[in-house]
């Protein structure tokens, strides 16, 4: 590997506070992941969201050509946990702002990740 060279950006993405109500709604939660993968310059091609039943969160994933973003949310302690790794010329921290935008937690915590880097 060249010296710098790293294989993608990953983003743990971790947001308190959230509305309890938009943590269960799996098609909203859908939009907002594709939407954020849309502004980050990635391109989008499947998308997979299962709702757990009455009461309960949403997981998700976001294939993307550039890897993925996956979504795991617990309404019952309002909190959503989110992974964004992209590769190429995409960036993934135009998703995680754009997923703190809609989310509008009380509290966020974003840790980068340099994948592959050596």
């Amino acid at each position: 590997m060249e010296n710098g060279w790293y294989s993608g950006r990953h983003y743990i993405l971790d947001l308190f506070g959230c509305d309890p109500n938009l943590l269960m709604e799996t098609e909203t939660l859908e939009s907002i992941c594709i939407e954020s993968a849309e502004v980050s310059g990635a391109t989008v091609l499947h998308s997979y969201f299962h709702h757990f039943g009455e009461g309960y969160g949403v997981t998700g994933v976001v294939a993307l050509s550039e890897s993925h973003i996956s979504i795991h949310t617990w309404p019952e302690t309002q909190y959503a946990a989110l992974d964004i790794f992209m590769c190429g010329e995409c960036d993934p921290k135009d998703a995680v702002d754009y997923l703190i935008n809609k989310f509008s937690p009380t509290k966020s915590v974003s840790l980068p990740i340099k994948r592959g880097e050596q």
